[in-house]
């Protein structure tokens, strides 16, 4: 069982915000991680774009250490399901042409429909997800 942390919530999605609007003011790019990382994988590399990506895990990593949250661990989660869920996370950002992170924070926030309806169906398709792998499957 996870708390609700409304504060952190807040300061997250705040700094989310702030990373995703600096990064289209000052190079006029996107903020989606899976095409980041993809550019970062396939093309000529930016220093902005390993950068903003180190960002992300530095982030990460200071907010555990400065706050010793602690995150659960799933050791006993099956090694097929794992992987077949990165798969479908992969090949949905393909055939979505982005991620939650393109569409949800940046797109929707420059009223895109197009990311409004992608955003509808990663939530439509999450909910599912979670209720056929927790319910009818038993994977907790």
């Amino acid at each position: 069982m996870t708390e609700f942390t409304p504060l952190s919530a807040v300061a997250g999605g705040l700094l989310i915000g702030l990373a995703a609007t600096a990064l289209l003011l000052f190079n006029g790019r996107i903020a989606g991680i899976s095409g980041l990382f993809h550019g970062l994988l396939h093309r000529d590399r930016q220093p902005w774009q390993i950068l903003f990506l180190a960002g992300l895990v530095v982030g990460a990593g200071s907010f555990h250490h400065l706050f010793g949250s602690d995150i659960p661990q799933r050791a006993d989660f099956p090694l097929v399901a794992l992987l077949g869920a990165g798969f479908l996370v992969g090949l949905g950002t393909r055939l979505g042409s982005g991620c939650t992170s393109g569409h949800g924070v940046c797109g929707i926030g420059r009223r895109s429909a197009r990311s409004v309806v992608a955003t509808a169906i990663f939530m439509v398709t999450a909910v599912l997800a979670t209720a056929v792998s927790r319910h009818w499957l038993g994977l907790y």
